[in-house]
């Protein structure tokens, strides 16, 4: 038999091993302002706008210049997409920006929740609202972007000089350097580094004022000497496109290209300016695309013809006229929308596609790949895509 002793030293072992100390959990240490830099300049930019929510101190890193000259000493530059959206009548737009979706891979007693394979594959892209509020009106012919600003020219109600500029680093507006002429809806053009900035002025008729440049390297202005009396209608201009070297204008009843480097205005044929819709179009890598109902076309300065885009396959359907097409690296990105019948037709989908294109044939055909194609955001029916264009970072 044993004794009381022994009986004793036996419940107290056995409440031991019962009771197993928890162990105490540390907290992490806070890392270095510096190293936190380090990391994210090696993180893709679609990761920002998510890793911003996480503190303040994220917040502030991830838009400070010291960043992106860290990423640019490691070569780590990028294409931005940025995505403008209207809601009537509120004439304040909402800029959105592409980015990738958290990892939420639910886990439950440590073990993966696996999806369901009938499920749709996401594309892990979505559209993240911008903290900052436009300042004003944007004009979707007035707006252009170089390297990593996104400029916005002039009034939409009244003629205006400003220029309102997005740091799509800081994602921050500024002002820019006045224009020369106030100007009510006019359209912009990138050509060579500099823009090109013509027409909505308040008495276009002595073409003095018709059209200035803005060097953004000496931060000025100059006007550019007009086309004459060769072009009517040139108070409202509806297209406009920097291709090979010109700066090409459609507007009244004439299509003109002006040549910087020799400082001279040449005619161009309609054949360019025919199935051109004023909103589905944009140059991307030197090559003007466009989209109509039936597909998208891509105009052959050599020929001077429209011609299909090959090979584009598995995008559903989306509305007339209403894609917007961005330049996205080289590539090409469509945005689009559909009513949410689920919702009783009271929201909307916004829907995005990524192309690659490939020149063939001798640069005589264009092919398309659809790299991806989903759903990134759910709005209010009210809302439209007014515009989408891509900055470099």
């Amino acid at each position: 038999m044993s004794s009381p002793e022994e009986k004793k030293k036996r419940k107290r072992m056995s409440t031991t091993k019962k009771k197993k100390p928890t162990p105490q959990s540390t907290p992490n240490p806070s890392l270095p302002d510096d190293l936190l830099l380090s990391c994210f300049a090696r993180v893709s930019r679609l990761y920002y706008p998510t890793l911003s929510l996480v503190s303040k101190t994220f917040q502030s890193i991830l838009a400070s210049p010291e960043l992106y000259k860290t990423r640019s000493s490691l070569g780590r530059k990028e294409s931005c997409l940025y995505v403008c959206l209207l809601s009537d009548p509120d004439p304040i737009p909402r800029w959105y920006t592409l980015c990738r979706k958290p990892d939420r891979t639910l886990t439950t007693n440590g073990d993966t929740m696996k999806l369901k394979k009938k499920k749709k594959k996401s594309s892990g892209y979505v559209l993240a609202k911008l903290p900052t509020p436009h300042s004003g009106p944007a004009n979707w012919s007035g707006l252009v972007t170089l390297g990593s600003d996104i400029y916005n020219f002039g009034g939409s109600e009244e003629p205006s000089s400003s220029v309102l500029i997005l740091d799509s680093r800081s994602n921050t507006w500024r002002e820019g350097p006045s224009m020369l002429v106030k100007r009510n809806y006019p359209v912009a053009v990138v050509l060579d580094g500099k823009i090109y900035v013509a027409g909505g002025c308040i008495d276009c008729s002595s073409f003095s004022d018709w059209m200035e440049v803005f060097d953004p390297k000496k931060q000025t202005w100059e006007l550019v000497p007009g086309p004459g009396a060769e072009i009517c209608g040139c108070e409202y201009l509806s297209n406009s496109a920097g291709v090979d070297g010109k700066v090409y204008i459609f507007g009244g009843d004439n299509g003109l290209a002006y040549r910087p480097k020799e400082g001279q205005w040449e005619r161009v044929g309609w054949e360019m300016d025919t199935d051109w819709p004023w909103f589905s179009f944009a140059v991307i890598d030197n090559v003007l695309c466009n989209y109509i109902e039936g597909g998208f076309r891509w105009y052959d300065t050599n020929a001077r013809l429209w011609k299909g885009l090959k090979g584009v396959k598995g995008l559903p359907k989306f509305p007339r006229y209403r894609a917007r097409l961005a330049d996205y690296g080289g590539k090409m990105a469509v945005l689009w929308e559909r009513v949410l019948a689920s919702t009783g037709f009271k929201d909307k989908l916004v829907l995005c596609a990524v192309i690659a294109l490939e020149r063939r044939n001798n640069d005589e055909e264009l092919w398309g790949k659809v790299e991806w194609h989903d759903t990134v955001l759910t709005v209010p029916k009210s809302f439209v895509v007014d515009f989408a264009l891509a900055t470099t970072v």
